[in-house]
């Protein structure tokens, strides 16, 4: 069925990469599978404590770690006292030691007083049978740059070794080191060796992998170089995605594992997007490097809200990252896990496919119904996993040439607010779509301000409509507030208005009699001066509504045998029986399943 994705020479070339770097490639030893843990961000942002770690590490070893799940990863802002929610503060006061270094703060961390760091923390994990992890943002901080402090074992300072033009755009603690400074490989290597010191196990680094640019690569190749000469053992994580494809070759011969995406939440949109981020990475997939799908929004997260995903969504979601062998890494409470997404996370055959596979591939993609296969080491039979990755969420395709397209926008939040103004000629169904303005949808925040239709009948405001197709690119759309929850103000006052990300699309059914469409558009504060978009009207657009179940299926001679073969599916841990030539199911909208598939000979 479908067609095949051959990409031998690719792989080939990557090979060969892969065999001239083998003598300095003892760190892809560290993670022959791919790493299984928790990460504090989905569910605690900026504000995780030593407590909740210990609660989590204790629910970890308690419910997930007899099933593989070891790494517990304390993620950003570790050493800012007064840090909240997943936003960050400006100028805030850092907790520093007098080598430029960054250090946990004793409010969040009480058991690093006495320049003890994490190690107390990091034994506690390690007791319960865990690994520990911590986050790291690339560079040098600000801080340590105004006071000019020292660089352990040197005669050098912060300021000789700060790039100040290598900046974050969504975080203000760092500069960038650069590397052709005397000192800026000790800076690292003394952060990594105080790291080892704490019994580190894991770093996640961020601000590196995206744009990827000259100077994170050199910092990339120094904290490589750092974390090999610092006498433990660690996983290299780099974050954000996504990871230029270009750039394949050197980060898989640099770190353990690295992000493909912008952060992962819990929405169809980012979900769909992975299908083809996952399969663009097959050729830079190998043991002890993997490319990184994100984490897992399930449960509960964001400081106690339930997932947005339906269960089926989870399924698929399991299953995709599992099928392609992305590291998996859990956002959720631990402590708060209720049966399904404790049953998601520990199904042993489910683990099996992302831990023992091997030469995982997309097989078919025929109108977003999805075939992917990999291989059962010291076996004929082979993993199939199926997805009906069509969807109703946004039925309208959005290349069509709309009524209304704005000139793009940017720059600071705010500063550039645009009139629109459309005639929509009785038009009884009305979306609003914010696209991307050519950087790649990041931080693309933007609001609708005051849309509303006049015409005959009156005026009416969008605002006092429900609408019906909703999407965001990121977060959620939302009436009177921002997609990241703030008032939506301009000039001081407070506004009506509807807030998205890019791409998005809001679709209004209009009763009769109104002719024109009215709004502003601009960028809100959650884009940080980072974001580019620009907004469209589209009238009455098709609806283009896929049926609720879809047959997916796979010939046995794709998989490389003919003839009966038996089928085990693999979430329901039952066998299904023989079938001859072929195997299909028939499944939801954004439904998945997991089998395995065995030859009868």
């Amino acid at each position: 069925m479908g067609f095949m994705i051959k990409k031998s020479g690719v792989l080939l070339a990557v090979a060969l990469a892969v065999g001239s770097v083998s003598a300095e490639s003892e760190f892809r030893s560290w993670a022959e599978t791919p790493p299984l843990g928790w990460n504090s961000w989905d569910c605690f942002g900026t504000t995780v404590t030593e407590a909740q770690t210990k609660a989590q590490a204790d629910a970890m070893a308690e419910y997930l770690k007899p099933y593989g799940w070891t790494y517990l990863t304390v993620d950003i802002q570790w050493y800012e006292p007064n840090s909240k929610g997943h936003s960050y503060t400006p100028g805030a006061t850092l907790q520093m030691d007098e080598y430029s270094r960054l250090t946990p703060a004793l409010t969040k961390f009480p058991s690093t007083s006495d320049g003890k760091g994490f190690k107390p923390l990091a034994d506690y994990v390690h007791s319960k049978g865990l690994k520990f992890g911590i986050h790291m943002m690339r560079g040098i901080s600000k801080q340590a740059v105004r006071e000019n402090t020292p660089i352990l074992g040197t005669d050098v300072r912060a300021a000789d070794i700060a790039n100040q033009r290598s900046t974050c755009s969504w975080n203000p603690d760092m500069f960038g080191v650069d590397m052709s400074k005397a000192g800026a490989q000790e800076y690292y290597d003394s952060l990594f060796k105080m790291y080892a010191s704490w019994g580190v196990d894991l770093v996640k680094v961020d601000d590196i992998a995206r744009p990827y640019d000259a100077v994170q690569q050199a910092e990339i190749e120094a904290i490589r170089k750092a974390i090999d000469n610092c006498g433990r053992p660690m996983i290299l994580s780099l974050s954000p995605g996504d990871t230029p494809i270009e750039k394949g070759e050197h980060v898989m011969n640099h770190a353990n594992m690295w992000r493909i995406s912008d952060d992962f939440w819990d929405r169809w949109l980012p979900l769909y997007g992975m299908f083809g981020r996952l399969e663009k990475w097959t050729p830079y997939r190998t043991e002890g490097s993997w490319p990184d799908a994100d984490m897992l929004p399930f449960g509960i997260v964001e400081f106690d809200r339930e997932t947005r995903f339906t269960q089926d969504e989870q399924i698929t979601c399991m299953s995709l990252w599992c099928i392609a062998r992305s590291p998996l890494i859990l956002g959720a409470d631990m402590t708060q896990m209720d049966d399904f997404t404790l049953k998601l996370l520990t199904n042993p055959e489910v683990l099996s496919v992302n831990q023992k596979s091997a030469n995982n591939r997309q097989l078919s993609r025929e109108d977003d119904l999805v075939v992917w296969v990999a291989d059962v080491p010291g076996s004929d039979d082979k993993y199939v996993a199926f997805f009906n990755a069509q969807s109703n969420e946004d039925p309208f395709d959005l290349s069509v040439e709309p009524a209304y397209t704005s000139r793009r926008i940017g720059g600071e939040p705010k500063s550039d607010v645009i009139d629109i103004k459309v005639p929509i000629h009785g038009a009884r169904r009305l979306v609003l779509v914010v696209g991307d303005g050519g950087n790649g949808a990041y931080y693309d925040h933007a609001v609708w301000i005051e849309p509303t239709v006049s015409g005959p009948a009156g005026t009416l405001k969008l605002t006092d409509l429900n609408w019906g197709v909703a999407s965001s690119g990121w977060g959620e759309v939302r009436k009177n507030r921002t997609v990241d929850d703030r008032p939506i103000t301009l000039n001081g006052e407070q506004l009506e208005g509807i807030g998205a990300h890019a791409v998005s699309a809001v679709e209004f059914e209009l009763p009769e009699g109104y002719d024109t469409f009215t709004a502003r558009g601009m960028m809100s504060e959650g884009s940080g001066g980072s974001g580019r978009v620009e907004f469209k009207v589209l009238i009455n657009p098709e609806k283009h509504l896929k049926p609720e179940q879809s047959l997916v299926s796979v010939d046995f001679e794709d998989l490389g045998f003919t003839g009966k073969a038996e089928v085990r599916d693999l979430w329901a841990q039952k066998d299904l029986g023989e079938f001859e030539e072929s195997f299909g199911q028939k499944l939801s909208l954004h439904a998945a399943g997991l089998y395995r598939i065995s030859p009868v000979r």
